[in-house]
């Protein structure tokens, strides 16, 4: 009985050591890598660590913290961050969530696992502030489904 326990013990402080770290790049860390980042934070919970950055830093749009809070997730606390910040940490994985962000990310000195998918850019929208809030929706809805897939094929 004690060496089942042991073995269950040891099993699981394996498990916790290997939390996989998932970087969210984007072009300006403003709008849907935070999406992301708020999702994967979400659904890997304590099995991941989880940063978003942008090629540039443009700041945390007032929009996408409103239409993650339409869905339950705060991410008014969270800092847009350029990836320079980030060159030093061994990713498992780095997600990019746009082309110029695909184009311009820069390289990283392990075998970090590389994904791309290209969301449309909710914040460039033109329409009334009615039409741009079913556009962050939209994407919205798109982040959240890939969020989803990833956690369940790479979690």
């Amino acid at each position: 009985m004690e060496r089942n326990l042991w073995r269950t013990h040891v099993v699981q402080e394996a498990i916790a050591v290997d939390v996989k770290k998932i970087l969210v790049l984007c072009t300006g860390n403003s709008c849907r890598s935070q999406i992301a980042e708020g999702y994967l934070r979400k659904y890997a919970k304590e099995k991941s660590e989880i940063y978003s950055a942008g090629v540039e830093a443009h700041g945390l749009n007032k929009n996408a913290v409103e239409t993650m809070a339409e869905d339950g997730i705060d991410i008014s606390c969270h800092t847009s961050d350029l990836v320079d910040k980030f060159l030093d940490v061994k990713f498992d994985h780095v997600i990019t969530v746009c082309d110029a962000a695909a184009e311009r990310c820069p390289l990283f000195h392990n075998a970090v696992k590389r994904h791309h998918y290209n969301f449309p850019d909710p914040a460039k929208f033109k329409g009334t502030e009615e039409e741009k809030k079913v556009e962050f929706r939209r994407v919205r809805k798109m982040i959240k489904k890939y969020c989803q897939l990833f956690v369940s094929f790479y979690i």
